[in-house]
């Protein structure tokens, strides 16, 4: 079982990087995002990604650093607003993008990893969000038909893991990540802890090993995107 936990993230995507190839990438916000997988994944030097995730990072993390040395050529996200840099490439023509009611977007990953190849929601009929997609009315309703999405790696970050790959996520952290890993044809997964099998409660584990290719327990630095605090009442 110890076979699937290689020593680090560089370690862990050697022989899984390639040009053009489409990448699903895990969190919300700052928030679970697979710190060392990315840095490692902007070191691999593939460009001409596809990457698909909730958010693109702020400037210098997170995706963003895949942004800067300009490694992205599209993103399916469904926010944004947190990246200069993506507004300004986006701005000027140079990198794609396919927005996402987050809900759609969520669910769209949960149908690729689940072997559905489309599905039909009321959410963004009649807007932007329908142009050039199929509609159809149920019970007097009408719907827009969404594809799921599948990718060639899921790069995810989980709370906890036993050697075989079982995961466990922690809070908001659990926001996209558990579905993108059923979802890539390649999942390398990052922890902070790696612990025996047999050490975590079956009832507890969000994601079964099964999903699980590749295993590295990483260091996080964990920021905020946006550190709001109350004002101290004076004394």
């Amino acid at each position: 079982m110890r076979d699937k936990i290689f020593p680090d993230a560089a370690a862990a995507l050697e022989g899984l990087t390639f040009d053009g190839m489409t990448v699903m990438a895990g969190g919300f916000g700052l928030c679970g995002i697979p710190e060392n997988l990315i840095a490692a994944l902007r070191d691999s030097g593939a460009k001409g990604l596809t990457v698909i995730s909730n958010n693109a990072g702020v400037d210098g993390f997170g995706l963003g650093q895949l942004l800067e040395t300009r490694q992205i050529a599209k993103m399916i996200s469904s926010y944004v607003g947190e990246n200069k840099e993506f507004e300004r490439q986006y701005l000027s023509g140079e990198l794609e993008l396919e927005f996402n009611p987050q809900g759609t977007l969520a669910e769209r990953i949960r149908a690729g990893g689940a072997g559905i190849p489309a599905f039909f929601t009321a959410t963004g009929v009649g807007t932007l969000v329908a142009e050039g997609k199929e509609v159809r009315s149920f019970g007097g309703r009408d719907y827009v038909m969404e594809t799921g999405l599948v990718a060639d790696l899921a790069i995810v970050k989980a709370w906890k893991a036993d050697e075989a790959g079982n995961l466990v996520f922690r809070r908001t952290a659990r926001n996209f990540n558990p579905m993108m890993a059923t979802a890539g044809r390649t999942c390398v997964v990052e922890v902070e802890e790696i612990v025996p099998v047999g050490s975590l409660d079956p009832d507890h584990i969000h994601t079964p090993g099964i999903y699980v290719d590749r295993l590295i327990k990483g260091t996080f630095e964990k920021r905020i995107e946006q550190r709001t605090v109350r004002q101290r009442a004076s004394a």
